[in-house]
């Protein structure tokens, strides 16, 4: 009994502790790690960065020295010893930690360049350039500059002075970086031209970047005839341009906005846009040119899903409102909305995105900044208490690092190592099998690189890749393929040639019965002959409803042949359609537009039948069969950038078959061309209006049996 005891102990200890081991450390994480597909769905990835603490005012020692803790601060920035610098925007000072978060001294009130005592006032922005300090000074319109190491007072930097930037412009500073030739950038938050641009010297140069979300045009020419307490008064209702900034190594400048419209924002992610134009996030070169690179599944705007969430907090897009740059041209935005961090690659790629509220370590309460501090990401949060709080890069993170390093340095090889690595952890990254592909591609291994490309669904490196298997198929098989295609040619004109001649013999050899397969040629009659051939099509019998339902049938085959054989680059999901679901949507069209048409030329003195009317209909979609598929076959021989001709030809096909309907209709029924325009736009009402009664009748039909349903089992209820 004691050893029957003992073993169940030992299995209760193993079944206890076991779980602890199996369980992966981000499950008891604060927050989840996770990507988005190319459908916007989230893929759930480890950890990038694991939080490993929160340090307040009193942790910092930042009470202890001054007597009062952080009060709303706006910014927080690093140099490269890894001191920090944060704008305590609420306390009207700049507060300086060494890198281990310990306080060195408060710069408040300073002795300026006249010789007389100054201070600090709503300072919201802070930049480290070389050995020097430069504060947003917003309160007081101006740039201080404080030497970074002792806090001693260097220069102020006063609002530029140009025709451009004149009285009625009112001049905020909030956020400000310096290139490497000293070039000065800031963003100003009722400056809606764009980027303030100075020299070194603070004279002013110009604007770049100038937002397509501004004021309108009555707002700025009213302000040139308020007075200066008027406008003042109205400065907060000047749409806000930009809210932040950062540059990287190469004096490219990022910088991100919110005031966008929300619909335009929507419009642009939804749409996969990469000009730029209404995403909250741009990178600028020194002449103010967009050059964000947005190849990824989503174009860099923060968060994807946002559509079916439904609380007000997070409802809408992302609310981006600080950028900072990492290691290996990777960069990171805020998203103040929901408090989490977006982190991309250099190519728009989202690397990961994490964040959320709580009370566990690692929770962010009111994001307002984040930055590096080499391996090391800092976050402050402005909530209450304020604090920092540090995440370490995990192991994972680590893999991701090394794998762009690999491709920044060119080593392809080594590359396709580490994201291969980055694999076995996280099988759903589909940005890893986009690095693969493109190792594979620049090492020369394009047929290889293929499926990686296939694997992410990445449309636009897979066709550079095809483009060079294909130029290599070609140049060993080019004999070939021009013979295939002059035969191609000569045999679809010598197939009209032939339909021609048969259809001229059956019109003048006076048989008024014609066989069936007369009748199917006589379709490619009409498909030139519009007039004549639906003319005699009605009154010379020369078509049936028997040709014109293999024309319906034709038309379906040909739509599901398209749907299972179109190339790649058109179907990147292999999304599958059914023969059912092709029938469907070809048959309900044309018995509508067909019972449509009926009913209303029987009221307008329309000479044709419910028998004419269909075969007219059903002979006027053969240009479908035609130009579909050999537009399918052709589609899996196109790149992206050729896949437009595809659509062009199917876009054609609909086209054709519109004409043929529209005149095939007119000589049905001997209308007038006005006549027919009003009846066939009277069809499409009639058409949707049909819809609608099938709709309520369904509606009230199950409404009556869930009604006798019910009857009836009240009835055997009570019985």
């Amino acid at each position: 009994m004691k050893k029957i005891i003992s073993v169940l102990l030992v299995v209760l200890s193993l079944v206890l502790v076991v779980p602890a081991f199996v369980i992966p450390a981000s499950a008891s994480s604060a927050y989840q790690t996770y990507t988005y597909s190319i459908n916007g769905t989230a893929l759930y990835s480890p950890d990038a960065y694991s939080a490993r603490t929160s340090l307040t005012s009193d942790d910092m020692g930042i009470t202890a020295a001054t007597g009062v803790a952080l009060n709303t601060p706006n910014d927080l920035v690093t140099d490269k010893e890894g001191n920090c610098y944060i704008a305590d925007t609420g306390n009207n000072r700049v507060v300086v930690l060494n890198r281990y978060f310990e306080f060195q001294f408060a710069i408040s009130n300073f002795i300026n360049d006249r010789g007389t005592a100054d201070a600090l006032s709503g300072s919201e922005g802070v930049f480290v350039y070389q050995n020097q300090l430069w504060v947003c000074d917003t309160s007081k319109n101006r740039l201080v500059v404080f030497d970074k190491t002792t806090g001693e007072f260097l220069k102020i930097v006063d609002q530029p002075e140009s025709q451009l930037f004149d009285d009625n412009a009112v001049y905020k500073p909030v956020a400000m970086a310096i290139d490497q030739y000293g070039r000065i950038y800031v963003v100003s938050s009722t400056t809606y031209q764009g980027i303030i641009v100075m020299d070194p010297n603070g004279e002013f140069v110009g604007f770049i970047g100038a937002q397509a979300v501004t004021i309108n045009a009555w707002q700025i020419i009213w302000r040139r005839f308020q007075t200066k307490a008027q406008r003042e008064q109205s400065t907060k209702l000047i749409s806000t341009e930009y809210n932040n900034i950062t540059i990287n190594e190469d004096g490219f400048v990022y910088v991100t906005t919110s005031s966008i419209a929300e619909s335009s924002v929507r419009g642009a992610i939804r749409g996969k846009d990469r000009s730029g134009k209404y995403l909250p996030v741009k990178l600028l070169n020194p002449a103010g040119d967009e050059i964000m690179r947005r190849n990824g599944f989503w174009p860099p705007a923060g968060e994807v899903d946002f559509s079916t969430v439904t609380t007000d907090e997070y409802y809408g897009t992302s609310t981006v409102t600080d950028v900072a740059v990492g290691p290996e041209k990777t960069w990171s935005i805020i998203d103040s909305k929901r408090n989490k961090i977006y982190t991309y690659d250099f190519n728009g790629n989202l690397l990961f995105a994490f964040g959320d509220k709580g009370s566990m370590l690692g929770s962010i309460s009111n994001i307002e900044a984040v930055c590096y501090q080499g391996d090391t990401m800092l976050v402050l949060d402005k909530g209450t208490p304020c604090s920092i709080i540090v995440y370490d890069r995990t192991g994972y993170g680590n893999m991701l690092i090394e794998a762009i390093a690999a491709e920044n340095s060119l080593d392809y090889n080594y590359a396709i190592q580490c994201w291969e690595a980055v694999l076995q952890r996280n099988s759903n990254f589909d940005a890893a099998y986009v690095g693969i592909g493109n190792a594979l591609y620049r090492s020369g291994e394009y047929k290889k690189s293929l499926k990686y490309f296939e694997t992410a669904y990445d449309t636009e490196n897979w066709s550079e890749s095809y483009k060079e298997v294909r130029k290599e198929w070609m140049s060993k098989w080019f004999l070939l393929v021009f013979v295939v295609i002059i035969a191609l040619i000569v045999g679809v004109v010598k197939w009209f040639a032939f339909a021609a001649k048969v259809n001229k013999r059956v019109a003048t050899n006076g048989r008024i019965k014609k066989t069936f397969g007369q009748e199917l040629m006589y379709g490619f009659y009409v498909l030139f002959h519009p007039f004549d051939g639906f003319y005699d099509l009605k009154h010379e019998r020369r078509g049936s409803v028997r040709a014109g339902l293999v024309f319906l049938a034709i038309t379906v085959l040909s739509f599901f042949y398209q749907g299972i054989g179109q190339g790649y680059v058109l179907n990147p999901t292999h999304k599958i359609t059914t023969i059912f679901a092709q029938l469907i949507a070809v048959l309900i069209p044309v018995l509508l537009f067909v019972l449509a048409n009926w009913c209303l030329t029987t009221l307008f003195e329309g000479e044709g039948s419910f028998k004419d009317i269909f075969v007219a209909s059903c002979y006027s979609l053969l240009p479908i069969p035609l130009i579909i598929i050999p537009a399918t076959i052709a589609s899996n021989w196109v790149s992206s950038t050729e896949a437009s001709l595809i659509g062009f030809f199917g876009t054609l096909a609909l086209i054709w078959v519109g004409i043929l309907l529209f005149f095939g209709t007119m000589v049905t029924h001997d209308y007038s061309l006005f006549k027919n325009l009003i009846t066939i736009l009277g069809t499409i009402v009639a058409m949707a209006f049909i819809v609608f009664i099938v709709l309520l009748f369904s509606m009230l039909l199950s409404k009556l049996l869930s009604l006798v349903t019910n009857i009836i089992t009240e009835l055997q209820y009570r019985a």
